[in-house]
């Protein structure tokens, strides 16, 4: 039985994957921020939970040796924790920009640092590292949300260099929005009296939201391609680019080039 490790398995993404690999017969560690979120996990004999903070180098350090007590090898981990922060430059607010850098950045950097010596002892393992079409892209409202995740994508494949000689691979995920409680749980920025600001706020909020209600079958999309990039490790470094939006955005950013492309972004937004 395969076994893969997922940070922020209690809830969205991470929690319908946990559940996804477990159905399909994998020993699923899944990690969260408090174990009194594990409830729909508890009828699964091959779901085993565990308490991480991914800001933590402690926390991570605790929660990687109880997990070795218990298991003899980890095939993947699926670096899935993350935040939102939709705010505007002028009005973001230290604490959580620290806070998206901490989580979506610095948790994936950890979380890697960790278990590289891990997969290094056993001879093989796989970093799947989930980024977003926001590292791919650049969009409105983005500034920080979007600046972690094209960390995370510069890091796995600087990172996929090192790893060559160990037969350790890192792949890179990304895919648009989707149904899941990701985006109520985005943090804005506060409301604001300047008028363009909060045009465009309402704007994007309004564009999420319909994408987001088109997604609908988006999700499982997802967990499907997880399964078969965690069961057919890739030697060098990949990206995955899952759904019709996210890889759209992508072609469209590489074949127009900047200018034009944010042409288009300006027009679908302030129109």
């Amino acid at each position: 039985m395969k076994t893969v490790l997922i940070t922020g398995a209690c809830g969205g993404i991470g929690k319908t994957t946990a559940l996804y690999f477990a159905n399909k017969g994998w020993s699923v560690i899944a990690t969260m921020l408090c174990l009194e979120e594990k409830k729909e996990f508890e009828p699964y004999d091959n779901i085993h939970c565990f308490a991480l903070d991914v800001t933590s180098t402690a926390s991570i350090e605790t929660c990687k040796n109880d997990i070795l007590l218990q298991f003899p090898k980890i095939d993947t981990i699926i670096n899935n924790a993350g935040v939102g922060y939709r705010s505007f430059v002028e009005l973001a607010c230290d604490n959580e920009i620290e806070r998206i850098v901490e989580i979506n950045w610095l948790g994936v950097v950890k979380v890697c640092r960790a278990f590289i010596p891990v997969f290094r002892e056993q001879k093989f393992g796989q970093f799947i590292n989930i980024t977003s079409i926001a590292g791919l892209v650049n969009l409105p409202l983005g500034s920080f949300y979007h600046s972690t995740k094209h960390a995370v994508e510069s890091f796995s494949e600087c990172m996929a260099y090192e790893l060559l000689d160990f037969n350790i691979s890192v792949t890179t995920v990304q895919f648009g929005n989707t149904p899941s409680n990701f985006q109520k749980n985005v943090v804005k920025s506060t409301t604001t009296s300047i008028t363009a600001y909060a045009n465009l706020m309402r704007k994007i909020d309004e564009v999420l939201a319909q994408k987001t209600k088109k997604n609908v079958d988006l999700k499982q999309s997802i967990v499907e391609e997880l399964l078969q990039i965690a069961e057919n490790p890739s030697k060098n470094f990949k990206r995955h680019t899952i759904g019709f939006d996210a890889n759209f955005l992508h072609i469209a950013r590489k074949r127009l080039g900047y200018q034009m492309f944010a042409r288009m972004i300006r027009r679908s937004v302030f129109k």
